[in-house]
């Protein structure tokens, strides 16, 4: 009873020893840096870095709360189950293993957390779905990762918002998602790549098994706290008349927002809202956050990490597969990690693989051809 469930203790120390992924004495630092500026004259004066400062100040100290927490936890069950070994040891049994289960499922959780150390892992999330090599197929399979990308976010309490969408037969072509939650991105940078499903295809007349291919980019939501500046003189705003349905309910007015940035060539629009102005804010926010991206792989030296946007929506490049026939599997072909129950990671239960490639990017995890083929993930 007393083992560490899945892990030994010699690696559950390793997550809680100081300046491991959870280091007590750096946060409580920063935690004591953050209250100071809080006591500076004219700190409610700027309400924006106030916010961000307050906000900060917060997710540090829940941080602390949490491991604290949990080894307050540990440590009454541990009398707990000395107690009972002492005078019965049968009877506490299964409430043992209850709280053990608790605590381990809540440890696994803080450990996540610890992961995303990025300096934009706690914002929120741009998502983008793009359609592939396919047809009709790839459309109908962007769509089924819109699904799962949205229940995700249902699970975890997070709100999304459809920032812009091109429909296609059969399915979407595009689609951009704005996901607000905190470290909405932290957990949704290791989804960027290409996802390959494979299926006796609904469109195919003689059930034949088709390959599809859509790719996935998230990005984060450029707050105050990271400076990412557009300069009026760098872009090119061009506004046009957004699509929807015909009718009575046709937009007359060109509402829809087209922003080019001259040096890159990023383009970027957003058509979902009534709001010419509300538009703009949004594909400029969408903007920051592709120049953040483009400016932060540039001065990775681990480049090749995040270039899953970058590759071909096609064979050979994907990040993931889901196999549906001739048998039911989900496999990252990076981390290795695969589960059998296809149909409750499409229903949203992904974060076994974002746990599993978090880690394995902790532990300086490098990405190696496994040799799959056509039959096999």
């Amino acid at each position: 009873m007393k083992n560490w469930p899945r892990r030994s203790r010699s690696s559950k120390k390793k997550y809680l020893k100081s300046g491991g992924v959870f280091d007590a004495a750096t946060i409580r630092s920063k935690i004591a840096t953050k209250e100071s500026q809080t006591s500076e004259p004219g700190f409610w004066n700027d309400q924006k870095r106030s916010e961000r400062i307050m906000g900060e100040l917060k997710v540090l100290r829940n941080r602390v709360d949490t491991w604290e927490s949990i080894k307050r936890s540990m440590d009454a069950l541990d009398e707990i189950y000395q107690m009972a070994m002492e005078e019965d040891g049968g009877s506490l049994e299964p409430e043992i293993r209850a709280s053990l289960l608790d605590i381990r499922d809540r440890f696994d959780k803080a450990v996540t957390l610890e992961l995303m150390t990025g300096e934009a892992d706690r914002t929120g999330a741009f998502l983008s779905i793009h359609a592939g090599s396919g047809g009709t197929e790839a459309c109908d399979w962007a769509g089924m990762l819109l699904r799962m990308y949205t229940r995700w976010c249902e699970r975890r309490g997070f709100s999304y918002e459809v920032v812009d969408m091109l429909e296609a037969e059969g399915g979407i072509k595009s689609v951009t998602l704005e996901i607000d939650g905190t470290y909405a991105y932290g957990h949704l940078r290791g989804e960027s790549g290409v996802h390959r499903l494979v299926r006796i295809s609904p469109f195919d007349s003689n059930a034949r098994r088709h390959t599809s291919f859509a790719s996935v980019l998230a990005l984060p939501v450029i707050d105050d706290s990271i400076d990412v500046t557009v300069k009026p003189d760098e872009i090119r705003i061009d506004t046009y008349r957004a699509g929807g349905a015909g009718g009575q309910k046709v937009n007359k007015t060109d509402s829809a927002v087209r922003i080019t940035h001259y040096a890159t060539g990023i383009v970027v629009q957003c058509q979902n809202e009534r709001s010419q102005h509300k538009n703009r804010d949004l594909a400029m926010s969408v903007l920051k956050s592709r120049l953040y991206d483009r400016y932060r792989m540039e001065k990775d030296k681990e480049n090749e990490k995040y270039q899953g946007d970058k590759k071909d929506i096609a064979w050979g490049s994907q990040i993931r597969s889901y196999v549906f026939q001739p048998y039911t599997m989900v496999k990252d072909h990076r981390t290795k990690f695969n589960v059998g129950n296809i149909q409750a990671v499409m229903d949203g239960d992904i974060d076994p693989f974002i746990d599993s490639w978090l880690h394995f990017q902790w532990k300086g995890g490098t990405v190696q051809a496994d040799g799959d083929d056509d039959d096999e993930v």
